[in-house]
């Protein structure tokens, strides 16, 4: 019986060529905060992100025009609680960031489908390969309150209006934060994910892949065999480049 599921990690395991059209390889990328790097080919490109280092225009746009260039054929990206410039809120005079700022870098994400990259934002996306497979893709920025950022949330009743959004037949799933209790151990051994987003990923009976980042120390990918009602496996990366420099390789069979 063949496996549904293959994941290597750039600079530790030896990733093997593309296993053919019955399979799509997805390459996880999160917290790149305007660094580049170089990362694996693969059908698609994941960005969980942090895109940027602290929320400038100037910052974003390194990271973007950076993805433009990758030759992944189709790239998605999120922002994160460092992508100021992207949370329309922080447009307002008490956040202190440029109203023309935050418009323009909105909209400068938005226009670059044409180099095959696509930003999403509490929204659906749902795109074909080559193959014929054809995937949904769900994307939000949020993360619980940390500190001073953008996309965040502080009460259990704000995550439920967030994450109640997440369509049911979702098959890849990509948050800035991780779930409660699902690689995201702190470097105090606090568990800062979101119990909301946990609770509601036992309802996505179907989602095969949940990229995150956010909490950079506890990077790794790991597989969800624990729930015996699930109708697929589901792989669980913490894809932060922050400390590893390094990408996270999924192979998932068509």
């Amino acid at each position: 019986m063949i496996e549904p599921v293959r994941i290597y990690r750039q600079g530790v395991d030896i990733i093997p060529p593309h296993p053919g059209s019955d399979w799509t390889r997805f390459v996880c990328i999160s917290d790149t905060h305007s660094h580049t790097f170089h990362v694996p080919t693969g059908d698609v490109l994941l960005h969980a992100g942090d895109l940027s280092s602290w929320g400038s225009l100037s910052q974003l746009i390194i990271t973007v025009e950076w993805l433009k260039s990758l030759d992944h054929p189709v790239k998605i990206m999120v922002a994160g609680n460092h992508d100021l410039c992207l949370d329309e809120k922080w447009a307002q005079p008490i956040y202190g960031l440029l109203p023309e700022e935050v418009q323009q870098a909105r909209t400068y994400v938005r226009s670059q489908t044409a180099a095959g990259l696509h930003y999403i934002e509490h929204e659906p996306f749902r795109f074909v390969l080559p193959s014929g497979r054809r995937w949904k893709v769900y994307g939000s920025p949020a993360a619980p309150l940390y500190a001073r950022g953008s996309f965040q949330y502080e009460t259990a009743n704000e995550a439920r209006v967030i994450y109640n959004r997440i369509p049911e037949d979702t098959d890849i799933l990509i948050t800035h934060t991780p779930p409660f209790r699902t690689l995201d151990t702190t470097s105090k051994g606090k568990h800062a994910g979101c119990h909301v987003l946990s609770n509601k990923l036992a309802e996505l009976r179907n989602c095969r892949l949940h990229v995150f980042g956010h909490i950079h120390e506890c990077a790794e990918a790991q597989i969800n065999t624990d729930d015996p009602f699930r109708l697929v496996d589901r792989v669980s990366v913490n894809a932060a480049m922050a400390v590893t420099k390094k990408a996270i390789v999924v192979d998932l069979l068509n």
